[in-house]
């Protein structure tokens, strides 16, 4: 090897360990070596290159080998990516996915997985591209078509959305997602609507194999066996959008013999129509009351008169079923303003009594508690000068006292609410009764605690370390280490 090819060669192997690529950076140094073994600055190099492997989850570091010996397998490119993607390294990811389009350009897998990647990413442009190329190539494949639809559903053309998710999940409706090295197999219960409980940070997949199945169209040939999952997480959460899979998942539990978490009888009754029945008769909780009107009644009748019907006075919110973050909220004082709502069609509507929960200084404060196995974990605090509060949309990026009360909640959340306060959230957890779920509250003047939802699709993830929120996230962490204990524990695992 010519001295130029020498000092090239250990350029790019320092440039890939900087890119923690270190078992590329790896085989660099050793083309070296095999040339010129006793080249000091190889030597130094690759005992760099070999500290970082050593310190390095060795279950990537073995995915990372495999792709860089076999670096003219797509698969070992594809397997590699995917690990990446576990990881939050999307960049990585693309990098792999690409590299194994390169090797199999008319393969629908990598099309797929770029696409997969670009959407989580938002870059939506890519996504649909890539997702459109590899449905070409494979009409049915599942995950473009979880893509593309996704796509579609955000574009508006919901009917367009769900034909393309028929047309995957009709094919094949088990999705096993391995993680070399997982702690637990998990068969996770889900729906293709969006009424899932978010699992990714409570159950990284990273460490956690997971056999993801869609119930609206499971069959009983489908059924994996109990050899291949060591427990059972339901994460179908909103009880709005669990009913096309009830009967599915009812078959299923029949003959399940593993441990379940999140009973769907239990998750039923969060609906928020039969929320005040469940939570109403607590001491120092207050509910307030909901009723769902049916889509024909509304169609039929119209919102204020069944509004009347039901004797909703002034302050009613309207949301359409199914609908999280205040999408499709409204609020009528009135009415005179209720009777200008137009309820979305074809959809059941909730009617709220509107209950004003301004506190000092004007401002509105919304809590949120986390419970892993009944026990209640403080997630965020919000406080915004609107009603409808929300932690993305308040505003507290730009009031350093209002993510310092937050903090303050995080730290000592009995501080902020009060012994009695504190008391009912244990008292709620309890009622609840499901292994994961959240509650969203405000504090009444009076010390009361203002319910406005109770379920288990309770959003947590992490935030940016450098972030104007990183304050809130060894509290993040310890919900998810608690969920992770409880998954062991329920596998049966030693402590």
């Amino acid at each position: 090897m010519p001295p130029s090819d020498i000092e090239d060669a250990l350029t790019s192997a320092s440039g890939l360990l900087a890119e923690r690529r270190a078992a590329e950076a790896l085989m660099a140094v050793e083309s070296v070596l095999v040339r010129r073994p006793g080249d000091p600055l190889a030597l130094s190099l690759r005992d760099e290159i070999m500290a970082v492997i050593v310190a390095a989850d060795p279950a990537l570091m073995a995915l990372e080998l495999g792709a860089a010996i076999n670096s003219d397998q797509p698969q070992a490119q594809l397997e590699l990516g995917h690990a990446y993607a576990g990881l939050d390294r999307p960049a990585d990811a693309e990098r792999c996915f690409k590299r194994a389009l390169e090797l199999d350009p008319e393969s629908a897998e990598p099309h797929a997985c770029l696409g997969m990647i670009y959407l989580a990413v938002g870059i939506d442009d890519g996504a649909e591209h890539h997702s459109r190329r590899a449905l070409a190539l494979d009409p049915g494949h599942a995950v473009a078509s979880q893509t593309l639809a996704s796509i579609l559903e955000d574009r508006g053309e919901a009917a367009a959305a769900r034909a393309q998710l028929d047309l995957a999940y009709r094919r094949q409706s088990l999705f096993a997602q391995p993680a070399p090295g997982a702690r637990l197999r998990v068969l996770v219960l889900a729906t293709v609507s969006a009424g899932n409980v978010p699992y990714r940070l409570i159950m990284p997949p990273a460490l956690y194999s997971r056999l993801v199945w869609y119930m609206e169209y499971a069959h009983s040939g489908d059924t994996p066996g109990p050899q291949l999952y060591d427990l059972v997480f339901n994460t179908i959460g909103d009880a709005d959008l669990a009913e096309p899979s009830a009967a599915a998942v009812a078959r299923f539990l029949k003959v399940n013999g593993r441990p379940l978490l999140n009973d769907p009888a239990r998750v039923m009754r969060t609906r928020r129509d039969r929320t005040p029945d469940l939570l109403g008769g607590l001491e120092d909780v207050v509910v307030p009351r909901t009723v769902r009107l049916e889509a024909d009644a509304l169609r039929t009748v119209g919102l204020a008169q069944l509004a009347r019907r039901n004797g909703f006075a002034d302050g009613v919110l309207v949301r359409p079923i199914g609908s999280h973050g205040g999408q499709g909220l409204l609020r009528a004082a009135d009415a005179e303003e209720l009777a200008a709502i137009t309820p979305a069609e074809g959809l059941d509507h909730y009617l709220t009594q509107y209950v004003d929960y301004r506190s000092q200084g004007g401002l509105f404060r919304k809590y949120r508690v986390l419970f892993v196995d009944r026990r209640p974990y403080p997630y965020h605090q919000a406080i915004a000068q609107g009603w409808l509060v929300h932690h993305e949309s308040s505003g507290m990026d730009d009031f350093a006292e209002r993510r310092a009360e937050e903090a303050r909640f995080l730290a000592d959340p009995e501080g902020a609410l009060g012994a009695r306060g504190m008391a009912a959230i244990r008292r709620i957890g309890l009622a609840l009764d499901l292994d994961y779920c959240g509650v969203d509250f405000s504090v009444l003047p009076d010390g009361r605690l203002l319910i406005f939802e109770a379920n288990a699709t309770m959003l947590a993830h992490g935030e940016d370390p450098a972030g104007p929120f990183a304050h809130k996230n060894p509290y993040i962490e310890r919900i998810a280490q608690a969920f992770q204990a409880l998954l062991a524990r329920r596998a049966g695992l030693p402590a």
